[in-house]
């Protein structure tokens, strides 16, 4: 009997934390952590950039990237820096969903592809302008003590209520493409070794992320950190279920906050810790401040917030989801990807995005903004943070309100 209760109580721990949901609160402060501790090695966590170059290294690949002026990268699909970090994130998802034993390959109606096709091309065009997505557009420039930040998280409020109205339209409206296909059915021997398989890549993890580090190469040595980070990355949002898009969705549709509530708590962590490390120099902060203050981030945000809803998920959102086996996610990252190449191209061409040599401020500029940042803006740390803080508290105390009353619902 002592046996049984000895095997049962490990089962029981491993069920906590492997296959349980995470609190949302607990999955945001582990991301916050995890995200520190890149920028403490001089690095940030971003999305865009590596969904970009896959694009880019689509259109090469076709033939139109000579024609948009996209050169060719010299870095390989698992040396460049948010390449890899992409990848890893996917990974980390997948094996937290064989761990859990939530992989599910999953095929939606015919007409989510085209939604997702949709959202992917619009989250592709706001990822363009706003220098970034939810990640990089807003969560890193808001964490970065940047103004850019809030002015897209304004316009993916705006991108949110108009994404979730016309998305009701559609659903009130359009019946063709409506009915799911029966669920694919894995074998249950497949099954069963899920966790099996789950720690199998967790070890191979392990080891390549030491290979690297004692490689002796240097290039190899500053991957070799993104590697276990990325992979953190997807497993916590995974467990924890963290997803931008709802963060933004989810108090307009269910008046429900506490996702929301979950990306403010690791903000508020964060804020404070990020500064110690720019004013102790450990990180150029201007490194993730995008140059679109006000004008692109408010107009990337908008296009962005309504393209999401319709993707099913914001970029981080859409590659962990990809690696849970979410089919309708890997098309609409393949769209993200290529038309934020397209578009990134495009911009530049047409002198939107691209920088103004001329300035010989500290700071880039470009056609729809400049690199904002607090504490220069305000002239002192004190004002920088008591702004944040106060942006934060006002968008706590809406969705709260929100909670209570359901006075911001749409649906």
């Amino acid at each position: 009997m002592s046996g049984k209760g000895w095997a049962s109580g490990f089962k029981a721990d491993y069920e906590r934390v492997f296959v349980e949901e995470w609190s949302h609160y607990v999955g945001a402060i582990l991301l916050m952590l995890v995200v520190i501790g890149l920028m403490i090695n001089g690095l940030f966590w971003g999305v865009f950039g590596g969904v970009k170059y896959w694009g880019d290294q689509f259109n090469n690949l076709i033939g139109l990237g000579p024609l948009l002026g996209i050169a060719k990268e010299q870095d390989g699909l698992l040396i460049h820096r948010m390449s890899l970090m992409n990848i890893m994130l996917v990974l980390g998802s997948f094996t937290a969903a064989l761990l859990s034993r939530q992989f599910n390959p999953n095929r939606p109606p015919r007409l989510e592809y085209l939604w997702a096709a949709m959202g992917g091309c619009l989250m592709g065009i706001g990822s363009s302008l706003a220098g970034g997505c939810t990640t990089g557009g807003f969560f890193n420039p808001v964490l970065h003590s940047s103004p850019a930040g809030w002015a897209m998280w304004a316009g993916l409020l705006a991108g949110a209520v108009i994404g979730l109205k016309l998305l009701l339209w559609t659903l009130e409206n359009i019946e063709w493409g409506m009915i799911a296909p029966p669920p694919l059915k894995i074998p249950a021997g497949i099954k069963k070794a899920y966790p099996l398989i789950g720690l199998a890549v967790t070890v191979g993890v392990i080891f390549w992320s030491a290979q690297w580090f004692y490689s002796g190469d240097k290039l190899l040595l500053s991957r070799a950190v993104i590697i276990p980070a990325g992979f953190a990355i997807g497993f916590v949002m995974h467990r924890s279920r963290l997803c931008f898009a709802r963060a933004f969705r989810e108090p307009f549709m269910t008046a429900e906050g506490d996702m929301t509530k979950a990306v403010i708590l690791a903000l508020a962590i964060g804020i404070p810790l990020a500064a110690l490390l720019f004013q102790e120099k450990n990180i150029d902060p201007y490194l993730a401040i995008p140059a679109t203050f006000w004008l692109g981030s408010l107009l990337g945000g908008l296009i962005f917030g309504i393209g999401m809803i319709f993707a099913g998920g914001c970029a981080s959102g859409s590659l962990w989801r990809m690696g849970e086996g979410h089919a309708k996610l890997w098309v609409a990252i393949f769209f993200f990807s290529w038309m934020g190449s397209i578009a990134s191209a495009v911009f530049k061409k047409l002198g939107i995005t691209a920088e103004d040599l001329t300035n010989v401020e500290d700071y880039s500029i470009t056609g729809i903004g400049y690199q904002a940042y607090f504490p220069e803006i305000t002239g002192a740390w004190g004002w920088t943070l008591l702004i944040s803080g106060g942006l934060l508290l006002l968008w706590y105390a809406l969705v709260r309100y929100n909670e209570s009353t359901e006075k911001f619902t749409v649906l």
